[in-house]
């Protein structure tokens, strides 16, 4: 499930544009196409100048001696990424970016946030990148030829509530760069609130790509009937409703409509809207 508009939200880009595939046989421009795409996922869209290109990956890659997931690897192995997403970064910050880049959605939660920090501490930089690429979501999401996407924008992707507007905090805008879209720069951004597992207002941006801060998370506070002691009231709109109509030429249309949620009813909340197939459009504190 979509969620909707995309174009107000500044994913439109990732959601009109369709999964990437490399298919063996394929012309070198195909191949040349694949390239820019991987260098445009792993590195966050940031700008990649001739000179930086990894020239020896890229040869191998077209002589079918790598596959897209080693492509992939190879380029977020390099001294390119890890100068820009690694040793310029605070620890969690590179983990968020990681999760990102590739596998296209925010991490879970705490525990898996210090599953990587483990990884990084123990067995280093180049291990924290395999533990990426060489599990079972990996293979099951992109297999060995597809280029890793932004995904978790969509339910499909995510677990929970909090992990599903948790992407809105590190994809925004499909024309900025994983550190230049947000006046957080290399200072993490989902540390407190994945501890914490707090659910964030998801905003439409300026415009797509705009340099823009996420609101402040106030302690969590009690507001309205029955909002309990240990949330705050949200409003979500969705559309894509159904609803009955006396229209002689059809018996439906569709409907938007408003819930006004309790913090510790938000997860439930949107699956029952994602079973019922609508589409949400905004998620706002009270």
């Amino acid at each position: 499930m979509p969620f909707g508009p995309a174009s107000r939200l500044g994913v439109s880009l990732f959601d009109e544009t369709p999964p990437i595939e490399w298919v063996t046989g394929r012309s070198q421009e195909e191949a040349e196409t694949i390239i820019r795409a991987v260098y445009r996922q792993v590195l966050g869209n940031a700008y990649v100048m001739e000179s930086e290109r990894l020239t020896v990956p890229e040869s191998q890659f077209k002589r079918g001696e790598l596959s897209v997931r080693e492509f992939v690897r190879a380029v977020a192995k390099s001294e390119l990424y890890r100068s820009r997403f690694f040793t310029s970064c605070a620890r969690y910050r590179a983990i968020e970016l990681n999760f990102r880049h590739l596998l296209g959605r925010p991490p879970l939660d705490l525990e898996e946030m210090r599953m990587h920090s483990t990884i990084l501490d123990t067995q280093g930089f180049e291990a924290e990148i395999d533990s990426y690429l060489s599990t079972d979501e990996y293979q099951n999401t992109f297999g060995e030829n597809f280029v890793p996407y932004i995904r978790g924008y969509k339910s499909e992707a995510c677990q929970s509530m909090v992990q599903f507007t948790h992407t809105f905090q590190l994809v925004r805008g499909a024309s900025s760069s994983s550190l230049k879209g947000d006046l957080s720069g290399n200072r993490p951004k989902l540390n407190a609130l994945v501890i914490q597992g707090t659910p964030t207002p998801v905003v439409s941006p300026a415009s797509s790509g705009a340099t823009f801060s996420s609101p402040a998370i106030d302690p969590q506070t009690r507001l309205g009937v029955g909002a309990g002691s240990d949330g705050k009231v949200y409003r979500i709109e969705v559309t894509g409703y159904r609803a009955k109509t006396v229209n002689s030429i059809s018996k439906f249309r569709r409907a938007n409509q408003v819930f006004l949620v309790p913090y510790d009813q938000l997860s439930q909340q949107y699956q029952r809207i994602h079973q019922q197939g609508g589409i949400i459009a905004s998620i706002t504190a009270v």
